[in-house]
């Protein structure tokens, strides 16, 4: 983690988040905003590993800013740092694309250590969260469960999109990824849109998930 964009509106606190993601990783640089058309200026303007985003903006929606990473940048990990605990935010917030949800109640070092796991490619949740997301998976039945099995084995991936899912599952960057293969970044971005395309996935959380499905990576 090289660079950091913090979108939230109020100044202790986009301070706090700072040293919370510096907490994680010390050599992080970053850039902070209170706006969302600030936010969008950035995402176009610089390149960023780690977004932290408030939900509740004055000019709008954060949700904006986690699609516009995941849409100019998607190597980019968005991690939403909100209040809202309810399936109304949560959900259109991992539709969009973003790669963890953590609440503001916790204590500053239970976020730097879930922030810490990304490292090994685990998406930071706050307990309520996964709870909730376990909750909503649970629900959909078993009809639900057949059809995704179903699909999963009708996309076939090839041999090196398998290497990439495998890799962007377990938390790599598009540069290490790229470096790894000896390919620019513009043709790993390339395989990465392919695998989301080929799967149905808007966001690496649903693409670890995916690749623990298939066997990829330990779930």
């Amino acid at each position: 983690m090289q660079h950091a964009l913090i979108v939230e509106d109020l100044p202790e606190i986009r301070t706090w988040l700072g040293e919370t993601a510096r907490a994680a990783f010390p050599q992080l640089r970053v850039t902070a905003v209170s706006r969302r058309d600030e936010a969008l200026v950035a995402v176009r303007q610089q390149s960023f590993d780690l977004a932290l985003v408030d939900l509740g903006l004055p000019d709008g929606s954060g949700i904006d800013v986690v699609r516009a990473l995941r849409q100019h940048q998607p190597s980019a990990l968005p991690v939403v740092v909100t209040i809202y605990d309810d399936d109304d935010h949560l959900f259109p917030a991992l539709q969009a694309g973003a790669f963890g949800y953590l609440l503001k109640e916790q204590p500053q070092d239970t976020l730097v250590a879930q922030l810490l796991r990304m490292s090994q490619g685990e998406p930071p949740l706050s307990p309520p969260i996964a709870r909730r997301v376990l909750g909503h998976f649970a629900g959909a039945g078993q009809r639900q469960i057949r059809l995704v099995q179903q699909l999963e084995e009708e996309v076939r991936l090839t041999d090196r999109e398998t290497e990439v899912l495998q890799r962007v599952a377990k938390g790599y960057t598009m540069p290490e990824i790229a470096l790894q293969f000896g390919l620019s970044r513009h043709t790993i971005a390339d395989y990465i849109k392919q695998i989301y395309r080929k799967l149905n996935v808007s966001s690496r959380a649903e693409a670890a998930l995916e690749a623990a499905r298939r066997g990829l990576v330990n779930p």
